[in-house]
């Protein structure tokens, strides 16, 4: 398994993915924060935070996954209440409605959560509703591989 390791983010792909753990140029003096992208296909460079440019041309059986980390100040919010990264999903968390931009087939899922008091969203999405049995699976097997670190240690 290769390793990534990052902004306080740690995962060991499995075989078949890639990923990326990178941050933007904070802007105006704005910090910006860690962004994971995963993905069982080539990740175009110009691919946008949240999968744009890379998930309109996924296949049936592809899959991309996010995790982006949000400010501290977002931190205690309703939105992020859930305490640590969802490692278990199932196929009835994805949704054809949940996706950014709905793509005919598509299916996605998305949790806001706390890990290591550090306010995250997992954004993950399957190139085909119908085959989610088969493709969830696959996620919970990459999500299992992710270590999240405390502020700290995340440089």
């Amino acid at each position: 398994m290769a390793r990534l390791a990052q902004k306080g983010i740690e995962v060991y792909l499995p075989k078949g993915w890639e990923g990326r753990i990178f941050q933007h140029a904070d802007v105006h003096g704005v910090q910006s924060n860690p962004v994971a992208q995963f993905a069982t296909f080539p990740i175009p460079a110009t691919t946008a935070d949240f999968g744009g440019g890379a998930t309109p041309s996924m296949r049936p059986d592809d899959i991309f996954v996010v995790l982006f980390e949000y400010g501290q100040e977002s931190l205690g919010k309703a939105l992020f209440a859930r305490q640590g990264m969802p490692r278990d999903l199932t196929p009835d968390h994805f949704h054809t409605y949940t996706l950014k931009r709905g793509i005919g087939g598509h299916s996605g899922t998305q949790w806001f959560f706390t890990e290591q008091r550090r306010p995250w969203a997992l954004y993950a999405v399957l190139g085909s509703h119908a085959r989610r049995h088969t493709l969830v699976p696959k996620v919970n097997l990459l999500l299992k591989q992710v270590t999240l670190l405390p502020k700290t240690a995340a440089g």
